[in-house]
Parts: C-alpha cells; structure tokens; sequence
C-alpha cells in the first residue's frame, strides 16, 4: 500500500462547490481532474449533471466525462480501471491528479480496489436483467435490499446489479465487494468539503435555477426527440427525471423546480451519510488510505484551494512527516 503514489480526493455532496474549488487549485498547481461522477460519464447530460462547461475544461483538463450515450451502462468497476490508466497517463504528462466527484462507489473502487467479479451464467444473467430492467425503481430497491442487507442505495441500475449477483452467485454484492478486494490503484488523502445544511440548501436551490434557467427542459426533450427511453439510464437521474415527469404531462410545469429542489437535497444527504460512514477509519491519519480532511466550505474557492495546496506540498515533500489533518 505504501508504494502506491499519495493523490488527493476532492469530494462532498452535489452543490457544495468542488469544481470552484478545483479550478482555482489549477492556478497554484499543474492538475487534471480525474471526474468520479456517474452521471458526468454521460454525452449530452450537461446542464443536468452540472458538467463543467467547455472554458473551464479549456483551463483545467478533465478526464472521465462523456464516455457513453443515454441508456449505456458503466460501472464503478469499468470507473476504476479506466482511472487506473487515467492515473499513469496524468503522471507520465507531468501533471498531478486530483480525483473530483460525489459518487462515493466511484471513488471507493479506485481507492480501495476491484472485487474479482464472480462468474455469471450468461444465459440466466440475460434472462434476469430484462427481468430487473422491467421494475420500477422502488421496486428493484426493495428486492435489492432483501437480498443483500449491505445494499446501500444509489438507483435502479445499482439495484439491478445487486439483485444479479444475489440470485446467481447466491452471495451478496457486498459480500463480494468486501471479501473479493483487490489493491486499490492509489493511496487517497479525501478532502471533505462541506456546509450547513441552510447554506447547502440555498445553493441547490440556486443551482437548479440556473439549470432550468440555461435550458435543461430543452436538453431533455431534445434526448426524448432523438428516441432516448424516458426512463434510459442517465435520464433516470436527479433533475433529468422530474423533466421527463413534467413533459410527459405527469407533473406540473410550476412545480418542476420545487420538485427537483427536493430531490436534489435527498440525493445530497445521501451523499454525505455515504461519504461520513464509508471514508473514514478510526485514528487514520493522512498516510492511512481511508483518512479524510473535513473543510468548511463557506470559505471562498480561492481560500479553500490555497489550504489544500499548503497541505498537498507538505504531503508530497518526502523529507516531511505528514500528520493527521485537523479538521
């Protein structure tokens, strides 16, 4: 574990203002953000997913975004072994890597490494995906969650997934997860940005303003026009599916703000029990591979990327001793 390199994991719930911060950390340091989102990994879902826009991307290299269409599927496992060669390539530019996101899953693959997949009849897989595919999320959540008690959310396909693994290995996802680790490709120092839950709060809503401000209806119906399912994976997403609930006539126009407001703060509490309960570890400290660094991010994006980089050339200095990071 201690020769995998130290790379730094900017994480927090949606709204919190990571990419602000990471593009100010690109003036005081030569990065490329490596985007741990599964929902950034979709073309055409930009307004939605908060995607950063073609100038900062022109300021900051990123990698991960726009991997696949609407509909396609893409794992925490394909993640982390495309990250893994994403790692080697920023390193061999050189450039340092910043790991960006609010997809625990994501992150917890690169981290903390791949379970071996179990082998799965090819036949009864097929059969028992179209099954899955056929629930309705809810659903597909309940049967997941009787099925593997470790299941810990996170939407239809994930549920699908879990449920897959269950009844053909006869193991939980989980169970797999825990038991059939591999090494991870690096070691994490997690960088925790957080708010009050006021503060939070005013931002989302504020986001989604200016999401349905800067066209997000129009981006869904153009994906609808072009024959994407409504209920594709990527359009099943936070945002995305109120928009296609409103243009199929199933929800008012007038409550479609309120309405993704709503779902966007359940989607961020979730994100931070994920991040509080599955980061960290008792007495780590910047060299244990789960410790974390909790910022208040209230402060500016300039000040917050101008601490991170006083912390990221101590923890990269090797004749300095990297102590716990007080938080």
């Amino acid at each position: 574990m201690t020769s995998l390199p130290l790379v730094p994991v900017l994480i927090g719930p949606t709204g919190v203002g990571k990419t602000a911060v990471a593009v100010e950390l690109a003036t005081l340091r030569p990065i490329t953000v490596i985007s741990a989102d599964a929902r950034q990994v979709y073309r055409h879902l930009d307004i939605g997913t908060a995607k950063p826009t073609p100038e900062v991307r022109a300021q900051v290299p990123h990698l991960g975004l726009d991997l696949i269409e609407p509909g396609e599927r893409y794992s925490a496992g394909r993640f982390a072994r495309d990250a893994a060669a994403w790692l080697a390539e920023v390193r061999t530019a050189g450039r340092e890597p910043l790991v960006l996101g609010g997809t625990g899953f994501y992150v917890r693959a690169l981290a903390e490494g791949l379970f071996r997949e179990p082998l799965l009849d090819p036949a009864r897989h097929e059969q028992l995906r179209g099954w899955a595919a056929r629930l309705a999320p809810a659903r597909a959540a309940h049967w997941a969650a009787r099925l593997d008690r470790g299941f810990a959310g996170g939407g239809r396909q994930r549920a699908a997934r879990a449920i897959e693994v269950a009844l053909l290995t006869g193991r939980a996802l989980s169970w797999w997860q825990r038991e059939a680790r591999e090494t991870g490709a690096m070691r994490p120092w997690y960088i925790h940005l957080t708010l009050p839950r006021d503060a939070l709060r005013r931002r989302i809503a504020e986001r989604v303003e200016r999401m349905l401000g800067a066209g997000l209806v129009a981006e869904v119906a153009a994906l609808l026009a072009r024959g994407v399912p409504p209920d594709a994976a990527g359009l099943d997403g936070v945002g995305y599916r109120e928009a296609v609930a409103m243009l199929r006539g199933d929800l008012p126009a007038d409550r479609l703000a309120e309405a993704i407001v709503v779902a966007t703060r359940r989607y961020a509490k979730r994100q931070e029990t994920w991040f509080r309960h599955q980061l960290r570890s008792p007495g780590g400290g910047m060299r244990d591979a789960r410790s974390v660094w909790v910022l208040d991010a209230m402060a500016s994006p300039a000040l917050l990327a101008a601490q991170i980089a006083e912390r990221w050339a101590v923890a990269t200095h090797p004749a300095s001793p990297i102590s716990h990071p007080a938080s």
